[in-house]
């Protein structure tokens, strides 16, 4: 290439982002690695055969951009690209191939830059690195929306249909004798606004189904005599199906023998309820509404073990479909809520705390409600002694209450601790007066053991009772720490103590873990620094929220941040999360589910993993500011 077209390219570079804002160094390399190319009307500049994918820069003329698929010249394109634009940036980043197809509108002049020539160009250029980020950020964004929308559809559809049938379906029906009038038949459907009615014997197994398609067909239309006994007209026998069988196979005996009525019967034969074909098309809707519906419609620990097992699998598969981490946490931790909410439910049928306040806490990742497939029980349990009372022996009875929980938790998936930090612990079974008192010797103290229950604890949030206690206990808090700067220093001191894995010359460092050699620890050293200097930011300004995300909006809105992105801070949080649930729905060993081999990753997921570690790095920067360390 002459000097003369390298000077070209860089004037013509040099008007175009992210070009125009890169390092002379970078932008002559860049120039260097080009290669002109230049295609026809029509012809297609890159398609997704090509691989790996080169990058293009257009320099002249349109390049549309279609579908891949069965497409004809009258169907629109997708867009349409102009000069100065590249492409495919997502699929030369991730080294895939390109889900679309490329053509030249008229003539077209491109300069081509290989994909190994684009790998050290991210390397060599923290704004084109950062260009490339950016843009390939908000494709994923596009793109998880899309998905949710449809997934959430599908998924919901598909809950409902696997679910049994007596989950949705009351089982209170109406029931008369083969011997009642059909007046009287028709006259109690109308009351009742129900469908049918089913006719039974006397042992409660059904007979037959009377609709209101059987009034008008067998009664009203011929003039059958009203006051006939209903088994006259009624139809028999009823279809009918297990109350052990799904709302799907309800479907599809419906379909099968083109009926609108089913009656449901027991393992003895007996009525058990009815569906209808309406009852069904209501169910579609409902949509993942369901899944908590049948947590609460559980009735004892072995229904709602089954519940939890089910719960699992549906976020697995939400993961799957690549619902992102944000929606996924929260949608794991609120019906991890609904689930730690039944099980208390059921032991308090055991249990009589009328007349006393008390309020069941999550502590730690669900007490923020982060809550990932990995997680044991953190909890506990505040309650108010009224004057004279012996707390003591009041603490005894909700100790046997909270034993039950835990170990009806530990039924439904949740390991219990191994630490003891649960509510069946003596030490965290406490008074109002008991909790206030635990937590101001953690902050007069400082020691690692003050500082690390202040990472736990710190992070409470009501589960189940009396709300009021923990609001007070917030309120009370707030107070303490805002003015508690020593407190405030030393644990700031040990947040920046979990430093990202950033090496200086390579990508990542490593913490020479032997069980897990060459591994990143995603938690200790990925999302804690976020949470802890989240936690801190809190506490220093008298933000309510336990929730890290919700406090680092809070600080934002108060301005207590500075200049610094909040929304590039939350997406970092959440790029470690969404790799966190990816690594443990993958099934790693006992011990390595929050730890990653970065060799292993692609180069997009290498490279948002990199900037996420950035973004933790920014906010302890700004703790080590604040507190001078």
């Amino acid at each position: 290439m002459s000097t003369e077209s390298r000077e070209e390219i860089l004037a013509f570079l040099r008007c175009h982002p992210p070009f125009k804002d890169m390092g002379a160094f970078a932008l002559d390399a860049l120039a260097s690695a080009l290669k002109p190319v230049t295609v026809a009307d029509g012809g297609h500049i890159l398609t997704p055969d090509d691989m790996p994918p080169d990058l293009y820069i257009i320099s002249s003329g349109t390049v549309q951009v279609r579908q891949v698929g069965d497409v004809t010249l009258i169907d629109p394109p997708l867009y349409n690209l102009e000069v100065g634009q590249s492409f495919p940036l997502a699929a030369t980043a991730a080294r895939r191939p390109a889900i679309n197809v490329y053509s030249a509108v008229g003539e077209v002049r491109c300069w081509r830059l290989a994909s190994a020539d684009f790998a050290a160009l991210l390397l060599s250029s923290c704004e084109f690195n950062r260009f490339v980020l950016d843009h390939v950020a908000g494709l994923l964004h596009e793109a998880r929306r899309q998905i949710e929308i449809q997934f959430g559809q599908r998924n919901a559809d598909q809950q409902t249909m696997n679910a049994q049938l007596t989950v949705f379906v009351r089982p209170s029906v109406i029931r008369i004798a083969p011997s009642t009038p059909i007046a009287v038949a028709m006259e109690t459907m109308v009351k009742s606004k129900v469908g049918s009615v089913i006719i039974a014997d006397a042992d409660g197994k059904p007979a037959g189904i009377f609709t209101q398609s059987d009034a008008l067909r067998r009664v009203v239309i011929p003039g059958h005599a009203v006051t006939a006994p209903v088994a006259e007209v009624m139809t028999a026998p009823p279809a009918t199906i297990s109350s052990h069988a799904t709302a799907y196979d309800a479907m599809l005996a419906m379909a099968m023998h083109r009926i609108r009525h089913l009656v449901i019967v027991d393992a003895d034969g007996k009525l058990a309820g009815v569906v209808s074909e309406r009852d069904l098309f209501a169910m579609q809707r409902i949509g993942l509404r369901n899944v908590r519906k049948v947590i609460e419609g559980a009735a004892n620990m072995d229904e709602l073990a089954r519940a939890a097992s089910d719960v699992r699998r549906l976020c697995l598969n939400m993961l799957a479909q690549g619902v992102n981490a944000e929606k996924l946490t929260q949608f794991i931790s609120g019906l991890n809520d609904s689930l730690t909410r039944r099980v208390i439910e059921l032991c308090l049928d055991h249990h009589d705390f009328d007349g006393l306040h008390w309020s069941w806490l999550a502590f730690g990742s669900e007490g923020r409600d982060e809550q990932t497939f990995s997680t044991d029980q953190d909890n506990g349990i505040i309650f108010a002694c009224p004057g004279g009372s012996d707390c003591d022996a009041l603490r005894q009875r909700f100790l046997a209450f909270a034993k039950d929980v835990n170990e009806g938790l530990a039924r439904c998936g949740f390991p219990l601790c191994k630490g003891n930090i649960m509510a069946s612990n003596p030490s965290w079974c406490l008074s109002q007066e008991e909790w206030r008192d635990c937590f101001s010797k953690w902050i007069r103290s400082g020691d690692p053991e003050a500082l690390l229950n202040a990472t736990i604890f710190f992070d409470f949030r009501p589960l189940f009772g009396d709300d009021a206690l923990a609001r007070e206990l917030r309120q009370w808090l707030l107070s303490q720490t805002a003015d508690s700067k020593m407190f405030l220093r030393f644990m700031a001191e040990n947040a920046v103590k979990a430093t990202p894995p950033l090496g200086m010359i390579r990508d990542f460092t490593f913490d020479n873990n032997a069980d897990f050699p060459h591994t990143l620890d995603l938690k200790a050293f990925g999302t804690r620094p976020f949470v802890d200097a989240a936690r801190i930011i809190a506490l220093a300004h008298n933000i309510p929220h336990s929730s890290t995300v919700e406090r680092l909006r809070s600080a934002s809105a108060q301005q207590l941040l500075g200049g610094d992105d909040i929304n590039a801070v939350i997406e970092g949080f959440f790029i470690i999360q969404q790799l966190r649930l990816r690594n443990q729905r993958a099934g790693t060993a006992p011990g390595g589910e929050n730890r990653i081999d970065p060799d292993k990753l692609n180069e997009l997921d290498r490279q948002m993993l990199k900037e996420a570690f950035k973004q933790a790095k920014r906010l302890q920067s700004r703790l080590q500011l604040e507190y001078r360390l």
